[in-house]
């Protein structure tokens, strides 16, 4: 019986994985331009980081995390990146270092949720994360590289953004919105019933079009921001106003995470089909505290390569595929394969893609081979060759061909 990748992940395979490396290499570039560092965290971390951290309210840590036990222990496959990056600052004391701290990240990422284009179960995340200010440009500038990454790699997206406040506006917020949803609230589905009196804003973030039905007309967030987060929203939109980036104000912007506060924010396109989310991130000023470090204000985002990707396509960017093979090695003897096996090390070491046949071919079929490979040249060596010191250089393309010195084979492809 074969075995079958599991339901919800993905191979990704030779003739996609360029097109991976490219982007990756393109948002290392860029964060790097704005001064961030490479973070690396484990692929799975205790329970309660993400309990804690995500909020168990949320549909995440209730019905969509990978969560196993060894020895007494509940472990739990990261289903997003900031919990651990936020674990680490504290755990390596990071907070004592220069302020800001800013990091990016590069990680697969693990939900059971259901299917979708561009979601799966097993995901991969391109994650920043701004530690130790509470200054607005510092939302501007996580905004600010999320468009500048999204621009680079051709992708169209608005900018959306809302501010759902702090704990202190949040308060008389909550109970507006659940006077507002409470004569409906046995019409709402099982899950949001839970949420009412933990975290009535989730409600907004439902899926259900029952419950989305519901909320039409339910009060504003906007409306209820107290002086600091009014002045802090403003802030935003002036820093975004200064560098040129367009956004719409979308009041029904929540995030589903709990730990967000003030700045909230998505990049959507309708690349496709419906409109999907490609970027979201927003303020989170409490999250280190929350799990056990010093109160210290963040702010991030998270990005989807999958649907990254599949925007990138549908939007008919195309990624430059990488040429094949410099040159090819083919040899007739066996003489002449140990010849080869030193040439095409020389060949490397002098910075070409060289390779060299594995099987045994004849020179008709090595040639053949080397045409699939794409090789540019191809140098042909056999006893007579070596007797000579000579060997037969091949331009791929042409189809010409020329017998050189073999001592003159480096300057002649130079």
């Amino acid at each position: 019986m074969s075995i079958n990748i599991p339901k919800g992940t993905k191979d990704i395979l030779p003739a996609d994985s360029y097109k991976w490396q490219w982007v990756e290499q393109k948002f290392r570039d860029i964060c790097a331009s704005f001064g961030f560092s490479e973070i690396r965290t484990p692929v799975f971390e205790h329970t309660e980081l993400f309990a804690r951290g995500i909020g168990d309210t949320t549909d995440v840590v209730q019905k969509e995390m990978y969560t196993f036990t060894i020895s007494d222990r509940s472990l739990t496959l990261k289903p997003e990146g900031t919990a651990g990056v936020v674990r680490s600052f504290i755990e390596n004391k990071l907070y004592t270092g220069p302020m800001p701290a800013k990091y990016y990240y590069i990680t697969p990422c693990f939900r059971y949720e259901k299917m979708q284009k561009g979601r799966q179960r097993e995901f991969h995340q391109f994650g920043i994360e701004i530690f130790g200010t509470d200054n607005m440009m510092a939302d501007a500038e996580v905004i600010a590289l999320a468009d500048t990454f999204l621009k680079a790699c051709g992708v169209e997206a608005s900018l959306r953004i809302n501010s759902i406040g702090c704990p202190n506006c949040r308060t008389k917020y909550r109970k507006a919105l659940q006077d507002f949803l409470r004569p409906n609230l046995d019409k709402l589905c099982d899950t949001c019933q839970e949420r009412f009196e933990k975290n009535p804003m989730r409600i907004l973030d439902c899926k259900s079009p029952i419950c989305q039905s519901y909320c039409a007309g339910a009060p504003r967030m906007l409306d209820f921001l107290c002086d600091d987060c009014k002045d802090a929203f403003e802030e935003v939109k002036s820093d975004l106003d200064a560098m040129g980036i367009a956004y719409e104000i979308d009041p029904g912007i929540v995030r589903g995470l709990d730990y967000y506060t003030k700045t909230a924010f998505e990049f959507v396109s309708d690349k496709l089909g419906a409109q999907s989310t490609v970027c979201g991130g927003g303020r989170y000023d409490h999250l280190v505290e929350e799990i056990g470090g010093p109160a210290t204000p963040g702010v991030g985002f998270g990005l989807g390569i999958e649907r990254l990707l599949l925007m990138m396509d549908a939007g008919g960017v195309e990624i430059p595929k990488p040429s094949g093979c410099d040159v090819f090695v083919a040899a007739l003897g066996a003489a002449a394969q140990k010849r080869a096996l030193a040439l095409v090390k020389e060949l490397r070491k002098e910075g070409y893609r060289a390779d060299i046949d594995l099987m045994g071919r004849g020179l008709k079929a090595q040639m053949k081979y080397a045409d699939r490979l794409e090789a540019r040249w191809c140098v042909v060596i056999g006893d007579n060759e070596l007797e000579k010191g000579v060997c037969v250089l091949r331009d791929m393309r042409s189809s010409s061909q020329s017998e050189i010195p073999m001592d003159a084979l480096m300057s002649n492809l130079k």
